[in-house]
């Protein structure tokens, strides 16, 4: 089983992934999920808000799940906007011509074709990074064709494959042998027989039916309906859910929250086929992912905690294993296997801590006042007293800002938070002033369109406008509107 990694990613305004600023854009998860959201030619789009600190909301829109660039994916429609049914059908046309060339179904006779060749006639054409046939060989005498293709390569599709590299669509980074191995020895140590892999793109003409499904993680849509959901379903309740382990790689620019709701989803579907007596316990799951998300990702998964193993990638130069500093992977496990399970490599630098029943890298010393091993990056970080917790190495404590941050940080800068009343503990979306704010937003706009009612009533009476000068003006402003709201 497996999801396309190259189509994930997010609307996000600068920062949003990471930090929240005075201003960012937040997905919104209506409380009628029988309303269906509008679809792109990536499944069914998100509801988001561009929303400020301390200000009323925006208005809200429907956009992509998986392109955070306009120019990738250029879907946008207003919440509340009615849409003709001319522009539905334009719509639903342009959907259909940018699905793959191939249906899922197609990939997989080519496939069995494929294997069934012998091996001098099992091509590759690099640049269109296709199988060929021998029906597809006149057709590619002119591109890069590598030949003698293995089963060995096969099974390893991520060696034939180029990796994309549009970083807010389609960046691909591949694991290093070595994180692969870790990775690999680990799951057969824990006893894992079977493992649903989300995230692994481009895979659709590697694999038979019940072996990859094509699907989006921002949305849990399953791009050949309800035969391919069966698929997911049935690979994780096979054997009453025993030996089956979720391993994800989701693309780091994406919005936590979209992610954890399609996750508590697979979670659910695999629970269907626990017996009552087990329905305490959870599908193992390993998130690799960014060791600054884990706030965000414990907000939605409290069991889950961050093992010290740096991930790292062959292709990416920043993600390596062993430098020093701010220039190592920060990259890390996300997991509910218990950490006391879990054997990092002595040869790679970790080790285990008696008082916290984890392994963690050399540098993370454990403290005595937090009671913990607390860094997070490999470096040893130094407990603060006035801020009661260990903090990064190149911190230290401001007297303005009452807390620790980089020395030349700005005192009046964003903050993380909610944007309605600028608490630091929760989001805006679960504010206890959300009630009130939604009432005063709302009344707000009632007074705006009464505004703009008695302007359009007065314009007719007493006013001559150009109409075509008008239109072009209400043109330029929804696209400013539509700019800032992205």
């Amino acid at each position: 089983m497996a999801a396309p990694r190259e189509w994930l990613g997010t609307v996000e305004a600068e920062g949003i992934a990471g930090r929240q600023g005075s201003s960012g854009v937040e997905v919104v998860f209506p409380s009628d999920p029988a309303t269906p959201a509008p679809l792109c030619p990536h499944g069914p789009t998100l509801l988001f808000v561009k929303v400020n600190q301390g200000k009323e909301e925006t208005r809200r829109f429907y956009a992509c799940s998986a392109c955070r660039d306009r120019k990738d994916c250029n879907f946008f429609q207003w919440e509340d906007e009615k849409l003709s049914g001319a522009r539905l059908a334009a719509r639903e046309a342009h959907n259909q011509k940018c699905q793959p060339p191939l249906s899922r179904t197609q990939c997989v006779e080519r496939y069995l074709k494929f294997i069934e060749l012998p091996l001098s006639q099992r091509k590759f054409c690099q640049g269109c990074q296709q199988l060929l046939l021998p029906d597809d060989w006149e057709k590619h005498q002119e591109h890069r064709v590598v030949g003698d293709i293995s089963i060995t390569q096969l099974k390893r599709p991520s060696q034939l494959l180029y990796p994309l590299e549009n970083k807010k669509t389609n960046a691909q980074y591949l694991f290093a042998d070595r994180s692969c191995q870790f990775l690999v020895d680990l799951l057969s140590t824990l006893g894992f027989t079977r493992v649903l892999c989300v995230g692994t793109p481009r895979y659709s003409q590697f694999y038979v039916e019940d072996s990859f499904c094509h699907y989006n993680m921002f949305n849990h849509h399953f791009f050949d309906g309800k035969a391919a959901l069966e698929v997911c379903r049935t690979f994780l309740q096979e054997d009453k859910g025993e030996g089956v382990i979720m391993v994800t790689d989701p693309p780091f620019g994406g919005l936590v929250e979209p992610l954890a709701v399609t996750f508590k989803k697979l979670i659910a579907m695999w629970k269907e086929g626990q017996s009552q007596d087990s329905s305490q316990k959870e599908l193992p799951i390993f998130w690799i992912f960014p060791y600054f998300f884990e706030f965000r990702i414990r907000q939605f998964f409290p069991s889950f905690c961050m093992l010290d193993y740096q991930v790292d990638y062959d292709n990416h130069a920043l993600y390596k294993h062993g430098k020093t500093g701010r220039k190592q992977s920060p990259v890390r496990i996300f997991t509910n296997i218990p950490p006391n399970k879990i054997i990092l490599p002595s040869e790679e630098g970790y080790r285990f801590c008696p008082l916290c029943q984890r392994y963690v890298s050399l540098e993370n010393q454990h403290c005595e006042h937090c009671n913990s091993c607390t860094s997070k990056d490999g470096r040893k970080w130094n407990h603060c007293f006035l801020c009661k917790k260990c903090v990064k190495p190149s911190w230290i404590h401001c007297s303005i800002c009452s807390h620790c941050a980089l020395p030349d940080h700005s005192c009046g800068g964003p903050k993380d938070g909610c944007f309605i009343c600028g608490e630091l503990d929760h989001k805006r979306s679960t504010c206890p002033k959300i009630a009130t704010s939604k009432k005063v937003t709302k009344a707000v706009r009632k007074q705006k369109q009464r505004k703009s009612n008695k302007m359009k009533m007065g314009a007719t009476k007493g006013q001559s406008m150009n109409h075509t000068s008008v239109t072009r003006k209400k043109s330029r402003r929804e696209r400013a509107h539509q700019y800032l709201c992205s």
